[in-house]
């Protein structure tokens, strides 16, 4: 009795062979623990740890003498471990269809990109403010001060959206005002000195890039605050009037009340969504700078009361990333809508407008498939049972979002070119590094879904900097030194996409 059980040959010495369970006789009396298990079957089964279903025998006023009586078992925890063996486990799946907090309407995000694209006819009304000699680079009149305050308003409305949306995430939707009252503004000078800066000798141009950083910040007031309709409204008039100007000569004076106009409209608009930041005091409104300081700035200013505690307010640190990502990003956009222009030497606009016209468009399509893309990783993430599949779930879903963008990207750029008053066809170079641009936007919006925001800004700050670098060098042809830059960029940020896609969190 004392010896080894014999094993078969080839089993495993340390695991000890299977006694199947005794079948109980007909004529014997039912088993109270089987009769107790087929009572509660449907939860047992769905229960992932028998102290589940040790609590809910005790919330029933089981006690351990009555369980000790009347199922041989000392305890709760005990009869817990018993009825947990003997059913199998089976997790149903909940009621209804899962909930997708990533479900969005295709018509709002086409409406988001239609308004991003529609301020560029703007250019069209200001061409007389534009004119006079070549800036430098050969650039036409009036070009560098555009540029400069664009890319001064957007790295600084990529950082305020993001502060303000970091309150709506907070719940205090009076904060995200009154850091919008404030930094709209703020942003708006900044853009117009930094447009003087750069062309103190050029009043028209410098006007017209205040107007332009005006309409920036107030479209951002718009933007965030989700009033896309109003702002497509108030373009509207401005859009009638360029496209009248691309056919007939229209008078100075009317285009700059139709631009003046419109700005005035959207400016207006943004001014009554901000209204409720404005605190009522004994002798009237007045405008509380310190609260929309408060809110603007690193240590928070929350709800006015006083109650939200410091550490639950948004650190400015965490919106300088995205700020950068807006300038790196932005200095791509202008240097592949630039590149015919910078390569040639030619002053005509309309030979770098097609491109800037269709990544702007496309921008609607592309935050549609990332919530796409979302909305799939979800759907994977409930579906596959081990992390390789699940990220071979997730790579199946990237491909066919990233496919379907540029898919658009291209029919967007063919459109553009056909329409545009005497642009060029679009040559193999020309359409590859405008797609390698849309994979680069694209994954970079991506990884800030992540949560990796400063990869992203890394590696398109980077790409910015040694285009600049390469194009002030002049080392190269622009479109050369344009395609190794974006499709180097791209390959980084692809492979970092990759490289998140199997970690669960990412998706959270």
């Amino acid at each position: 009795m004392s010896g080894s059980i014999r094993m078969p040959p080839g089993t495993d010495q340390d695991a000890l062979p299977l006694v199947p369970r005794q079948r109980r006789p007909s004529w014997a009396a039912p088993d109270p623990v089987d009769e107790l298990a087929t009572r509660l079957e449907e939860f047992i089964a769905a229960a992932v740890h028998p102290d589940e279903i040790a609590a809910l025998l005790e919330s029933d006023g089981m006690s351990d003498d009555q369980i000790r009586e009347k199922y041989g078992c000392k305890d709760s925890f005990s009869l817990a471990e018993e009825l947990y063996e003997r059913v199998e486990r089976r997790h149903p799946e909940p009621p209804g269809p899962a909930h997708d907090p990533w479900q969005i309407g295709l018509l709002g995000c086409l409406l988001r990109g239609v308004v991003f694209a529609l301020p560029g006819l703007g250019y069209v009304l200001g061409a007389p403010l534009l004119a006079g000699p070549e800036d430098g680079l050969g650039l036409p009149a009036g070009t560098v001060p555009l540029l400069a305050g664009a890319l001064a308003g957007w790295t600084w409305n990529q950082g305020l959206a993001h502060r303000a949306y970091s309150w709506l995430g907070l719940g205090d939707k009076a904060a995200a005002r009154r850091s919008l009252l404030v930094g709209a503004p703020v942003g708006a000078l900044l853009g117009s000195l930094v447009a003087l800066a750069v062309a103190p000798g050029h009043l028209g141009a410098v006007a017209f890039a205040a107007g332009q950083s005006c309409y920036l910040g107030a479209a951002t007031v718009l933007l965030v605050m989700g009033r896309e309709r109003a702002l497509l409204a108030a373009l509207l008039p401005m859009t009638a009037g360029a496209v009248f100007a691309l056919a007939q000569p229209v008078p100075e004076v009317a285009r700059l009340a139709l631009l003046v106009g419109s700005l005035g409209i959207v400016g207006a608009l943004a001014a009554i969504e901000v209204a409720p930041a404005v605190r009522q005091s004994g002798d009237g409104k007045r405008i509380s700078w310190s609260a929309g300081f408060a809110a603007l700035l690193p240590f928070g200013g929350g709800a006015q009361d006083g109650k939200r505690p410091r550490s639950a307010s948004p650190w400015l640190a965490g919106s300088l990333p995205y700020a950068f990502f807006g300038l790196g990003s932005g200095a791509l956009v202008v240097y592949v809508a630039l590149g015919d222009v910078l390569a040639d030497g030619s002053s005509n606009a309309a030979v770098a407008a097609p491109a800037a016209v269709a990544l702007t468009l496309s921008m609607g399509p592309a935050e549609w498939l990332l919530y796409r893309f979302r909305s799939g990783s979800l759907a994977g993430l409930r579906s596959s049972s081990t992390p390789r599949d699940f990220w071979r779930s997730t790579a199946v879903t990237l491909v066919q979002c990233l496919s379907a963008y540029l898919a658009s990207l291209f029919l967007l750029s063919l459109a553009t070119a056909a329409v545009w008053p005497h642009a060029p066809g679009l040559t193999g170079v020309r359409l590859t590094a405008l797609l390698l641009l849309g994979v680069v936007l694209w994954t970079g919006l991506l990884l800030q879904s992540f949560g990796a925001v400063l990869s992203a800004v890394v590696v398109c700050c980077g790409a910015a900097l040694a285009q600049t670098v390469a194009l002030l060098a002049d080392v190269a042809n622009p479109h050369v030194v344009g395609l190794v830059v974006y499709g180097a960029a791209a390959g980084a940020l692809a492979s970092l996409v990759c490289w998140q896609l199997g970690r669960a969190t990412a998706h959270r």
